[in-house]
């Protein structure tokens, strides 16, 4: 997911009244249980469907309550034993007791809940690869708790960091070097200078970036170092107070993907499944084809993930997006890769646009915003008029948003794609395909 605002998550829920029997009958798209009590709902943390739970109430509401599992009596014939030790405390990867074709089966009619007033007929499509090993980005919380570091991630519905041994999404990789990092951090004085860390895999090799909320010595950022070079790890400091790392141009990440080759910074926004990024991109193309006498527009283009591979196939593709860092890296990108056939300008979508924008004889746009979705600009994609749109999207809702308003404005759904981005978490990716009507 893009760059996006943090949210303070809610304190541990504690329960409240008896300890009462549910069936439960339904799963939300947060893979909790949904069960009727004397006609009330109640959401149930790790219930499925099908089954007989015993559950205690934790939050009591107007038109729902909220309870946490006790006891299952009846278990559903799809529950599995998770792969990840730190499932029931972890607060990441929320299906793991799903199994897999069940996960997908379940993505798939919350997908088309949100969508139902526009899918009628169009069979929903699925992109799916690995379910585990494939996460090649994690951001790792650090904390003291009675004088022991504490490494890992954020627990369920809590603040509390659980400390991780082992992460089944990780591409192993990453829980090689995960596994080294603990281990060198527990004998040395930088964890109580450090506010997180970032890993990273790309095609490069594997990174570690070290945010400091305390400046450290010379002496200690050498032994790091050399730690990192016996790793065949590249580091990255991020300074206290510091919005980002300060990387020079050699000392950038790069990751390939088809016959393409894109350079960025370590803490720019990448898809952080290779795999499925591939096949997204792969479908992107097979869907829109384009061709010499395409002119397509790439709104929100990061660092040309998509703008790169279109321009191969079209007569040029502009690329649009809002931090001028990236904007840097996609013109980059572009000389790199050898392709004269694309620009890139920065622009924020979110306000008016400039009218260099709306005045482009654009055939077809292709869009990937973040989870608020794009609605402030549709008024100047309806201007542009292109004949064909394919939204990528992170978030269900805004996605039927925006499309109920341009399906009212002349253009009819094609195709719409399940692209399974983040598997073990109840995540939805959607792709679309919308036409304009003659």
């Amino acid at each position: 997911m893009r760059k996006r605002t943090p949210q303070r998550r809610a304190p541990k829920p504690q329960s409240i009244g008896p300890i009462q029997t549910f069936n439960v009958e339904g799963l939300t798209h947060e893979a909790k249980g949904v069960a009727r009590l004397q006609g009330k709902v109640t959401f149930i943390e790790g219930a499925l469907p099908g089954e007989t739970v015993t559950a205690q109430v934790t939050k009591i509401g107007r038109r729902f309550d909220e309870a946490v599992l006790t006891h299952i009596i009846e278990p559903s014939g799809h529950r599995v034993e998770p792969d990840c030790q730190h499932f029931h405390a972890c607060g990441g990867c929320s299906f793991q007791h799903l199994a897999r074709e069940k996960q997908l089966s379940a993505k798939a009619d919350w997908l088309q809940g949100q969508l139902r007033h526009l899918i009628t007929t169009q069979p929903l499509e699925l992109l799916s690869d690995a379910s585990i090993g494939y996460r090649r980005r994690a951001r790792i919380a650090i904390d003291h708790k009675n004088g022991q570091m504490v490494l890992g991630f954020r627990g369920k519905a809590s603040n509390d960091i659980v400390a991780i041994d082992r992460c089944v999404v990780l591409t192993d990789k990453l829980q090689v070097i995960f596994h080294s990092l603990k281990q060198a951090l527990s004998v040395n004085t930088l964890s109580t200078q450090l506010g997180h860390v970032e890993l990273l895999e790309d095609t490069q090799g594997v990174s570690v970036l070290f945010r400091l909320i305390s400046p450290v010595s010379t002496e200690l950022e050498a032994v790091w170092e050399d730690w990192a070079k016996k790793e065949n790890t590249a580091l990255y400091w991020q300074a206290p107070k510091a919005s980002r790392a300060d990387v020079t141009t050699d000392k950038m990440r790069y990751y390939d993907l088809s016959s393409v080759r894109l350079k960025y910074h370590p803490q720019d926004f990448i898809q952080v499944n290779a795999s499925m990024n591939q096949k997204m991109v792969s479908q992107a193309l097979d869907w829109l084809k384009p061709s010499k006498q395409d002119v397509i527009m790439d709104l929100f283009c990061g660092v040309g993930n998509f703008s790169l591979p279109l321009a191969q196939q079209a007569q040029s593709v502009i690329g649009v997006e809002v931090q001028e860092n990236m904007v840097e890296a996609a013109k980059e990108n572009a000389r790199l890769n050898g392709l004269d056939n694309v620009s890139f300008l920065a622009a924020d979508l979110t306000k008016p646009v400039k009218n260099e924008l709306l005045t482009q004889q654009i055939t077809k746009v292709l869009l990937d915003p973040p989870r608020a979705g794009a609605f402030e600009f549709l008024d100047s994609l309806i201007k542009i008029g292109p004949m064909q749109i394919l939204y990528v999207s992170c978030n269900a809702s805004t996605l039927a948003r925006d499309a109920e308003y341009l399906v009212a404005k002349g253009y009819r759904v094609l195709r719409v794609s399940l692209m399974d981005m983040f598997p073990q978490t109840s995540h939805v990716e959607t792709m679309m395909l919308l036409q304009k009507k003659k």
